[in-house]
């Protein structure tokens, strides 16, 4: 049963083979925003040149796993590479398929294996700016960074929320095989 030509229908969600070009823009945008916002939020915090320092360490950080890790270490492993004219929620397999070759399916469960693991390392990069402007917060209060907290908390809050459980694990192919599909009951 085909669902709005993106995928085959799988229980009440519809299962894509290529998301919405909406959902994969929601995705990134949402992502891009918690970094940028995260990042601003402890270079505001933090001040003079060790607040921007530790909020460009941090932005280079999200953005590096993001977008250079997972594409190299999760994105292989994962059944999005191999489906003809597929797109993933975050489109990382598109990317993927210019600079890997296609891993195996079994192995993308390693996804959440060891300490540095990738999964440990995009929860690290939602949660450092959370954990990082806590302190800010304290040693010298300031109304903007507490919005940017506020607004980062909320991000997180709507990826785990809405993101997740209703745009993106629930429509995704690999998520009999996701650990996190798994331990949010998707799978």
């Amino acid at each position: 049963m085909r669902s709005e030509g993106y995928g085959v229908a799988s229980g009440t969600a519809p299962v894509y083979t290529r998301y919405p070009v909406s959902s994969v823009l929601l995705y990134n945008g949402v992502t891009i925003a918690h970094y940028l916002l995260g990042a601003a939020g402890i270079a505001l915090g933090y001040g003079y040149w060790v607040g921007y320092f530790l909020g460009a360490v941090y932005l280079g950080f999200a953005l590096v796993q993001m977008y250079v890790g997972m594409p190299l270490k999760v994105c292989p492993n994962c059944v999005y590479v191999r489906l003809e004219d597929s797109l993933c929620i975050s489109g990382l397999n598109v990317v993927c398929r210019q600079f890997t070759s296609p891993g195996d399916v079994k192995d993308f469960g390693n996804r959440a294996k060891g300490a540095l693991c990738p999964n440990n390392l995009y929860l690290a990069a939602l949660a450092i700016p959370i954990v990082a402007i806590i302190p800010a917060l304290v040693i010298d209060f300031s109304f903007a960074v507490l919005t940017i907290f506020v607004a980062v908390v909320a991000l997180l809050a709507f990826r785990f929320f809405v993101i997740f459980s209703k745009v993106a694990c629930v429509h995704c192919r690999a998520k009999n095989v996701c650990p996190n599909a798994k331990s949010m009951k998707l799978a």
